[in-house]
């Protein structure tokens, strides 16, 4: 008599994930399954699977957001297959588009598994993970430098003080620094004021030194092959060679440059109707952070490589932000093929 191997019955769990409570429903291949709410511990979830749907052979998926991969990494501890999915790939049908409950967005989670229409973002390991966290601190500073600046300079207008012309640029030199320390007005108020502000600033203008430092150091040492095969290509320094080994991980993972370009976000959107077809610039769906830090490299790649200036001077007549997005997809691909070949960079060469 021969026996005949018998399938594992299927489970697919979709997990609508917050703060202190998870919207979960549950469905089998068979069965539409049932929602509920559980406590944010994934032990609880394998408690609950254990219980009721023994044997089972267990998916989850969750969207990605501020709780992170930690659910993820444990769900796959537990033998099960986890994915975590860029919310705008859950396809919503009808009223479903208009009508949003952590119950519905469960329910649809599961469904989209179910139906196998469901790819899984990539998931760093946990090491890069930790260092991105330390460049996205590094970026956060930046926009409160920023800030700042812009609060004393809107303080010193609001007072009618005017900034000498040798100082009037984006660069605060110690000089210009000290001169802001020297004004003197009417009452005490306005000068701690603008104390308080000057303190705030040289704080942060450390941090960022201190940060940065430390982000250079890190992948010097532990990532040295590819951060001196990035910084080995013209336009990209210290700070945008760590940004993509920490945003974009190792670029071996992607095909090809269009698989790439998709991800940064330097590809073209076409929108098509009929004999009507035309372009709609690049990509809303975009690693927006890198994207800008391929843009601004884009424009030291011009000033220090002759190639990329002779790229940039063939379209001179048209938009200029048309032709730094060129540029910027010209670096991002001479990217990826320095690291993919594992040659540093020399001018001519990888074109």
């Amino acid at each position: 008599m021969k026996t005949a191997e018998i399938t594992p019955p299927k489970l697919y769990i979709g997990i609508d994930i917050h703060k202190r409570s998870w919207k979960i429903h549950c469905s089998t291949d068979l069965f539409s399954g049932k929602s509920f709410t559980m406590p944010s511990d994934p032990e609880v979830l394998l408690n609950y699977v254990n219980k009721h749907f023994k044997g089972y052979d267990v998916t989850t998926a969750y969207e990605a957001g501020c709780c992170g991969y930690y659910a993820h990494r444990c769900f796959e501890s537990y033998g099960w297959n986890s994915l975590v999915v860029n919310p705008a790939d859950i396809h919503r049908k009808g009223k479903e588009k208009y009508t949003k409950t952590d119950k519905i967005d469960a329910q649809l989670i599961s469904r989209e598994l179910k139906d196998g229409r469901l790819d899984s973002i990539h998931i760093p390991e946990v090491e890069r993970e930790q260092l991105r966290s330390l460049f996205r601190r590094r970026n956060d500073l930046v926009k409160d430098y920023r800030r700042v600046k812009s609060y004393i300079k809107m303080q010193l207008l609001y007072f009618g003080v005017t900034i000498p012309e040798e100082f009037d640029n984006n660069h605060w030199s110690h000089k210009f620094r000290t001169w802001v320390d020297s004004l003197v007005f009417d009452y005490p108020t306005a000068r701690e004021t603008l104390d308080s502000r000057m303190r705030y600033f040289r704080f942060i203008d450390k941090e960022i030194r201190n940060i940065s430092t430390k982000l250079r150091a890190y992948c010097r040492k532990h990532y040295k092959k590819d951060y001196y095969l990035l910084r080995s290509i013209p336009g990209i320094g210290g700070i945008v060679a760590c940004g993509i080994l920490c945003e974009l991980g190792d670029l071996r993972r992607f095909n090809n440059i269009k698989h790439l370009s998709g991800y940064v976000g330097l590809a073209p959107g076409i929108h098509q109707s009929g004999d009507n077809q035309r372009s709609t610039g690049i990509t809303m769906r975009a690693h927006r952070l890198m994207r800008s830090y391929f843009i601004e490299a884009s424009w030291q790649a011009i000033r220090t490589d002759p190639v990329m200036q002779a790229y940039y001077r063939k379209h001179i007549g048209k938009n200029v932000k048309t032709i730094i997005i060129k540029v910027a997809r010209k670096l991002l691909s001479r990217t990826l093929a320095v690291i993919k070949r594992e040659i540093p960079y020399t001018i001519g060469v990888l074109e």
